[in-house]
């Protein structure tokens, strides 16, 4: 019997509520809700009327081809209408969770279509956002413990389900409810990462089984721990090949010129949101939404112990390009997760033995360990290459239309470094988070 001795370890009582279901989490789900979100009735179907009615007939206001401009006055009409909706009561929702995220969703839709409709004016004045949407998102998101804006979380948990509502929902068997730019491109981008939250879901299984272990020192326990771990190396695997494979259904030029611009929040922007009738509206948390917003990538990052802010001193040393990253990126992104979501990381991260310190004192743990290390370090340089495809390289093409339509739409363009739809400095945003992985490793080769 190996015992915590044998490890240098002072091991605490292991805590036994590190259950998935007490944060809301489904065993075969993972951060999905059992079932998508039922759209919602009463004097609430006003909002879902609006969604309807802004669904493939509005236009990206700063798309400048003949067929967007031709839209322009049903979007100027449908605008109109949203500023004289009434405000409703959000405490009329009944006691359902699934109600609130559904709010949450259909309000965040319809404050991104209301804003991005809209051609830019190239002028820094703020925009503002009705109060019949701006009050009550504020409302659902302080309940639900997320920000009042569009999120991974109604983009992808709450806006997936089963294309065949007879089957639960899988990897072969996912449909959207909902999209902004009405195309298959964006469809696709969401129904990639809904793919990899699915199977993201045996990871979060493995974490609980670790969290659940009695000893963590004990033979049997380091045992099957690196075979867990071994497992997590082979599910990461197969995440890199998930979102490689988006290559083959998301169109970069599609998605660069045609949806990333509805995704886009207050920060990506020279006009910041003003959400009327909410006191200091200024001081929200108002990003777009961004794959950083993935709760699975979290949890794979905290339970590895992968340091994004630097705390610790580890080899090889930050480059100074990694100092200057954004350093709080993904501790910010956090408050774009659903409350119990982001609970779920604060209790992963105090476990009371971290894995990391368990596999640089044990021989037995560190190629498992490592070996899941690498695995995401590889699908971080998966993730900059694709970012590269789609963003970056994409930012020096010719938009869409006549040539004429693409030289205004070029004058229009926002200067600046590449950004990603969460408003970060994309690449070396993106560098950092990869070598941060790198420095994660145990065994230095």
């Amino acid at each position: 019997m190996l015992n915590a001795a044998l490890f240098g370890l002072e091991l605490p009582e292991t805590p036994t509520g590190f259950k998935l279901e007490n944060y809301q989490v489904d065993y075969a789900t993972g951060f999905f809700p059992q079932e998508p979100p039922s759209r919602l009735s009463g004097q609430f179907k006003l909002w879902e009327d609006a969604l309807d009615d802004a669904e493939g007939k509005l236009s990206l206001g700063e798309d400048t081809r003949a067929c967007a401009k031709a839209k322009r006055p049903y979007g100027e009409n449908w605008r109109d209408r949203i500023r004289n909706m009434p405000l409703l009561d959000t405490g009329d929702l009944a006691d359902e969770p699934r109600l609130w995220q559904r709010a949450h969703m259909v309000l965040a839709f319809l404050i991104n279509f209301y804003i991005h409709s809209q051609p830019p004016n190239g002028s820094p004045t703020p925009v503002h956002v009705p109060e019949c949407l701006a009050v009550p998102i504020v409302n659902v998101s302080r309940v639900l413990g997320i920000a009042p804006v569009l999120t991974f979380a109604d983009t992808v948990l709450w806006n997936a389900k089963p294309a065949d509502s007879q089957l639960p929902m899988s990897a072969n068997n996912i449909a959207l409810a909902h999209t902004l730019s009405n195309t298959n491109t964006e469809r696709n981008f969401h129904i990639t990462s809904a793919k990899a939250e699915l199977r993201g879901v045996e990871i979060l299984r493995i974490i609980e089984d670790y969290a659940q272990l009695p000893d963590y020192a004990d033979i049997h326990a380091v045992s099957r721990t690196a075979k867990d771990l071994r497992r997590l190396a082979t599910v990461v695997q197969d995440l890199t090949d998930i979102l490689q494979n988006m290559k083959d259904t998301v169109d970069p030029h599609c998605f660069y010129w045609q949806v990333r611009g509805w995704f886009r929040g207050s920060d990506c922007g020279t006009s910041k949101w003003i959400y009327d009738g909410v006191p200091e509206s200024d001081t929200l948390d108002l990003a777009g939404p961004s794959a950083g917003q993935s709760t699975v990538m979290h949890a794979i990052d905290v339970f590895l112990g992968v340091d994004h802010q630097l705390h610790e001193k580890r080899s090889p040393a930050p480059s100074e390009e990694n100092k200057k990253a954004d350093r709080g990126f993904m501790e910010r992104m956090r408050r774009y997760m659903p409350g119990q979501h982001h609970a779920y990381l604060k209790d992963l991260a105090a476990l009371p033995v971290p894995v990391r310190s368990l596999a640089k004192t044990s021989p037995l743990l560190r190629e498992s360990y490592d070996l899941a290390v690498l695995a995401l370090k590889k699908f971080r340089d998966a993730h900059m290459r694709i970012v590269c495809l789609y963003i970056i390289n994409m930012a020096g093409t010719t938009p869409p239309g006549t040539p004429e339509e693409a030289l205004e739409r070029q004058g229009m363009q926002s200067q600046g470094r590449a950004k990603g739809t969460g408003g970060s400095h994309v690449a070396s945003l993106l560098k950092a988070g990869r070598d941060a992985t790198d420095r994660t490793l145990v065994v230095r080769r």
